[in-house]
């Protein structure tokens, strides 16, 4: 498989820590809290704070995004031969929001996919290409990722009476969508994937992230609508990143010298430089975006890869590492840069 482009797209301006603590009544001591525990500084947001109203949909990003690397690979609507979505967040249920993007996009006649995934879906919607791609019946797939996370806020909540596992999706995330043309043959600028995998490990694992979704039955529970728990991901996340860099070098045959571009989970700031840290690839630029667009969930990737793409000389390789903390799932990608 080839990845022929990548693009992202990103709702509104970046809102940064002060306008988070100005907007929910918070102290500088909190905004100085983000900055240190935290350390992403900014994000961007498909509601308005003052209203509370989502004013970008996921298909809109997606369809936006999804133009641009169709764009990007000069690869038209009516050459697409299956579109594949992952997401945590779709606008509904149902339709499927992949195949409203693909009616956004003049995209027909195709098979289309939606996985429901938390940040590893992005990889898992890459995974379903590859197949695609080697079943032979395919040759171009446009692979999207995205979540419009923002749309769980309550902006009429009281944060100084919010628990931490609450508290922290409001500064954590931030909403946006991405998409990759993906071929099974080269072309000029494109990055052969070398590997890839993904694999749940959540056996006998709680969840360390959860999103409800509520209907008439259960819309007046009082279960948050959306918990954290960053103690356990702190934990584990900088463990199995190392896990599958060190298994993706093996089936492809690198050392870690071997490495030109790193792209680490994406779930703060603090914790991408903790992982970094942890890694110590001697070689390795770190193509990361999380301290101004924050954690975007099946976003990220996409977010990663475009600006890897335009990094990636002819030769160079490239390793990603996503890890879903929902219920655990360890995925990767091994690229290196094809002709010039």
């Amino acid at each position: 498989m080839h990845i022929l482009s990548a693009a992202s797209a990103l709702p509104g301006p970046p809102v940064d820590n002060a306008a988070l603590a100005r907007r929910f009544g918070m102290d500088a001591l909190w905004e100085q809290w983000v900055e240190a525990f935290i350390g992403t500084h900014a994000r961007h947001l498909a509601l308005d704070l003052e209203s509370g109203k989502v004013v970008t949909t996921l298909a809109d990003l997606a369809a936006d995004a999804g133009a641009r690397a169709l764009a990007a690979a000069g690869v038209t609507a009516g050459e697409v031969d299956a579109v594949v979505l992952g997401t945590a967040t779709p606008d509904r249920l149902m339709p499927a929001t992949v195949n409203i993007v693909a009616d956004r996009l003049g995209i027909d006649q195709v098979r289309t996919f939606q996985l429901q995934s938390g940040c590893s879906g992005a990889v898992q919607a890459l995974d379903v290409a590859r197949q695609l791609l080697l079943a032979g019946e395919t040759g171009t797939v446009l692979v999207l990722g995205g979540d419009v996370i923002a749309r769980f806020y309550d902006v009429a909540r009281d944060l100084t009476r919010a628990a931490p596992a609450e508290l922290v999706n409001y500064v954590l995330f931030g909403d946006a969508a991405g998409a990759a043309v993906v071929s099974a043959r080269p072309a000029p600028g494109s990055a052969e994937v070398r590997a890839l995998f993904t694999r749940l490990v959540g056996l006998g694992r709680e969840p360390g992230a959860v999103l409800e979704w509520f209907g008439p039955a259960d819309r007046d529970d009082d279960r948050p609508a959306a918990t954290e728990d960053y103690k356990a991901i702190e934990k584990h996340v900088p463990e199995m990143t190392e896990e599958v860099l060190l298994e993706l070098l093996r089936a492809v045959g690198w050392t870690d010298r071997d490495v030109d571009l790193v792209l680490p989970p994406q779930l703060s700031g603090r914790m991408t430089r903790l992982i970094t840290d942890r890694l110590a690839l001697p070689a390795a630029r770190e193509v990361s975006v999380v301290d101004h667009a924050g954690n975007c969930g099946n976003a990220i990737v996409f977010l990663q890869l475009e600006r890897a793409l335009a990094g990636l000389a002819p030769g160079e390789r490239a390793i990603g590492v996503s890890i879903e903390s929902s219920k655990w799932i360890k995925a990767g990608f091994a690229l290196e840069g094809g002709a010039s």
